[in-house]
């Protein structure tokens, strides 16, 4: 399948009536065994979990090259579309999303931290540009940090909505609104931007499944906290092992 037949395959799924559900992933075994599981439709990488896994702190700290060799090696290991966290552009929204098609990604995340809104829409626009340069109906997941940055919630919902509407008008395909919404602020959200519009990340303390699917949202992804999952079977491996234990009996050779 053709990079532009995986891109027109994404966005059917995020348009779909049902919600899409990824798993992000952070490396090619993670994403083999991901691919692996039936139901699984598409893959998403998570911008912390490739820094961790080599060496840097989140938040653009890693080179954009290994970045982007990371996020091919990824789309390698699988024939389902794959979408990756491309931070904040790394200073070169247009570029990094050329170079990201090059490699076989097919929708990124692309976030705002919170910088004036006209600097914001532009990101979005050379963003998409970009990818109509290369041919490609990207999926573009353009993010907003204001339930993260603003304090009050109120203000923290209307800021979102504002922004929502900015880069989707900018055309960003979908709007990614990271913390911990209830449902009356998703609902609103939803309302605001229409349905198969917003995605969620699935963090503990999150809305369920079934109410996002009601209420009208789009994706459900789980950032760093797949990783996390990993991380915390490894550590629980490691504590046993201290304590004269072994391996659970619920191991799969999945390598």
């Amino acid at each position: 399948m053709s990079t532009a037949d995986k891109a027109k395959d994404l966005q059917a799924l995020h348009a779909a009536p049902e919600l899409l559900r990824v798993v992000n992933v952070w490396d090619a075994i993670t994403a083999k065994v991901v691919s692996d599981v039936p139901g699984t439709k598409a893959l998403a990488t998570a911008s912390h979990g490739i820094a961790a896994s080599r060496g840097y702190e989140d938040g653009e700290n890693i080179p954009r090259d290994e970045m982007i060799a990371e996020v091919g090696l990824i789309a390698r290991q699988t024939s389902l579309p794959v979408s990756a966290d491309l931070e904040a552009g790394y200073g070169d929204p247009g570029g990094t999303i050329a170079r990201a098609i090059g490699v076989g990604i097919v929708g990124a995340n692309l976030e705002d931290q919170m910088k004036p809104l006209a600097d914001a829409v532009k990101a979005v626009e050379a963003a998409v540009v970009a990818a109509q340069k290369e041919g490609v109906d990207f999926v573009l997941n353009a993010r907003t940090d204001a339930f993260l940055k603003v304090s009050d919630p109120a203000e923290a919902l209307k800021e979102a909505i504002e922004r929502g509407r900015a880069y989707l008008d900018a055309g960003a395909s979908n709007f990614f609104v990271p913390g911990k919404l209830d449902e009356s602020q998703w609902t609103e959200l939803v309302s605001a931007l229409g349905e198969r519009k917003v995605n969620m990340i699935g963090i503990p303390g999150a809305i369920s499944q079934e109410a996002a699917q009601r209420i009208g949202l789009a994706r459900v992804s789980f950032g760093p906290w797949s990783q996390n999952t990993a991380l915390t079977a490894l550590a629980e491996l490691a504590e046993r092992a201290y304590d004269g234990g072994g391996l659970a009996e619920n191991v799969r050779k999945l390598n």
